[in-house]
């Protein structure tokens, strides 16, 4: 279908400039974002729809790779202790202008106080808008990594941190990280408007958010003044649509351009179909299943383990997979430094899986697994992994019942550990094992929700702790192997497997690259032909 049909069959109108028409790039999103303060929040789908668009950060990553280069920040420099950053600060950076706000400045050092401040401290005048959670601040234990944040001066800014932090400037291009206006902050204040900051968002990002109509579409238009250079996107729809079958056949109708989380069955047809590029790549994420273990008997380490082996992984990956991943033993993927090939999976194994849920005195045990309403890269169809799951668990006297939530409720009620078990996932934010092991294992995270299987094992936690406060990459690997070998032996988690991403793009769409890191992203070099 021609862009034109597809922006009229969209509502969306076309802006002609004499014989030009704009450019809308259409992207069948496959869920509702959270909000779009991504500070606030951990679902890929938010951070898609708003740390990726409308925001940046002090440092950002390479398109297509998870090297570390310049955003908001020109350039940055180091102590040779580790313990002071100062970033230098790009001029002439323009905020957008919306219907609500109209910039008066450009962006400075007040506006990275005002973003990391609001997260930070209690006494910050936005801290508790919005709820106050602020979900990867918490479980990366940044409130106790800082000393002090400074502006130097308009142009600079300095941290100083408690102890050295390997992945500092890494975690400083993670989404949570994305930079607010102090100025909008200001102005809503004064009108008692607090919450529009984290819904009607403005930023200094490639695009600028027009409009968004729950459930079904979001509505961005290109920010004219980026300071990267306009994209060459003049409009960008995200259309919600939760269904992969549907957004397959929209894809083929050509009612939209790019689409995430192909159902693997379909994978094979997309390969062949001409109007079509199937793009793929190795992803660096982890499909599990967390075990609650605060709550009984999910708090024995034999009974865990028990389940771990009454699960037939080769089955789920031939089923729900279609054989596209690997099955996983570790909580990092293998295409991340540090992965310990050494550690041994549990065999699947029901017979012994039955003895020793007898050994742990269970028997008759009613049980839940909770599954995720939406595909996503670690998991293309989590209902159908329960089944199987529920029917292998039924094999050792294990009756579990199959309950799901809306997303963003299945998020905030897992992240409350309403759960016994939860089926979920996730991808690398920075390439940095530390962003797997301590933010999803860490005891800081099971104490702010990240860590959903509520584990907190010290030997693990001190492990991954000095790993953090190591420079060297040899010494810090020997520290995540051993890591590795705890949490297996532990197992907190069924670790299930580690998938190849699929991402089928209509022809005319050029330039678009599959993020190892797991975003969509529209800039960068993204156009239509």
């Amino acid at each position: 279908m021609k862009k034109t049909l597809l922006a009229l069959s969209l509502g969306l109108g076309l802006a002609v400039s004499g014989a030009a028409q704009a450019k809308t790039l259409v992207f069948c999103s496959e869920g509702s974002p959270e909000g779009f303060n991504p500070s606030l929040y951990s679902a890929g789908t938010t951070f898609d729809a708003s740390s990726q668009t409308i925001f940046n950060r002090l440092v950002q990553f390479e398109p297509g790779s998870t090297k570390v280069v310049p955003g908001l920040a020109e350039s940055w420099t180091a102590s040779a202790d580790g313990l002071e950053y100062t970033f230098n600060l790009r001029k002439g950076v323009k905020y957008h202008t919306t219907k609500d706000f109209t910039p008066t400045r450009d962006f400075n050092a007040d506006d990275i106080l005002f973003t990391f401040n609001r997260m930070w401290k209690e006494d910050h005048p936005y801290h508790d808008v919005s709820g106050g959670d602020y979900k990867y601040f918490g479980w990366m234990s940044m409130g106790d990594l800082l000393k002090s944040i400074e502006k130097v001066d308009d142009y600079s800014v300095k941290f100083t941190l408690n102890y050295a932090e390997a992945p500092f400037v890494s975690n400083m291009a993670m989404d949570f990280a994305s930079v607010l206006s102090a100025e909008y902050g200001d102005e809503l204040a004064a009108s008692g408007n607090k919450d529009d900051i984290d819904h009607k968002p403005v930023g200094t990002g490639p695009f600028v958010f027009k409009s968004y109509q729950k459930d079904a579409m979001i509505r961005y238009t290109a920010h004219d003044d980026y300071w990267g250079g306009r994209s060459n996107i003049d409009k960008l729809v995200f259309a919600i649509t939760t269904d992969a079958n549907v957004r397959y056949q929209k894809l083929k109708a050509g009612e939209c351009h790019v689409m995430p989380y192909p159902n693997p069955a379909d994978v094979a047809a997309m390969d062949k179909d001409p109007e079509i590029n199937l793009l793929r790549q190795e992803g660096l994420n982890v499909g599990y299943l967390a075990f609650n273990t605060e709550k009984p008997p999910f708090d024995q380490k034999l009974v865990r383990q028990a389940l771990n082996m009454a699960i037939n992984k080769q089955s789920i990956l031939d089923v729900v997979f279609k054989g596209a991943g690997s099955i996983a033993k570790n909580p990092i993927p293998p295409t991340i430094w540090s992965y310990n090939d050494d550690v041994k999976d549990y065999d699947y194994d029901p017979v012994k899986a039955k003895a020793m849920l007898a050994e742990a005195g269970v028997s008759g045990l009613k049980t839940n697994i909770w599954a995720m309403p939406v595909q996503r890269p670690y998991n293309p169809n989590a209902r159908r992994m329960a089944e199987l799951i529920q029917a292998d668990w039924a094999k050792v006297g294990v009756e579990a019942e199959i309950v799901t939530f809306e997303w963003g409720e299945y998020l905030k009620r897992s992240k409350n550990g309403e759960h016994d078990t939860v089926l979920l996932g996730w991808t690398g934010d920075n390439g940095d094992p530390d962003n797997f092991m301590y933010v999803l294992l860490g005891c800081d995270a099971a104490k702010d929700g990240g860590n959903r299987a509520r584990w907190c094992n010290e030997e693990f936690d001190s492990t991954l702790r000095q790993a953090k406060k190591v420079t060297n990459q040899a010494q810090r690997t020997t520290l995540y192997e051993k890591a590795q070998v705890i949490f297996k032996e532990e197992a907190p988690w069924v670790t299930i497997a580690h998938s190849v991403v699929f991402k089928p793009v209509r022809k005319e769409v050029t330039g678009f690259k599959v993020h190892p890191l797991g975003s969509h992203i529209f800039y960068d070099g993204v156009d239509l032909k």
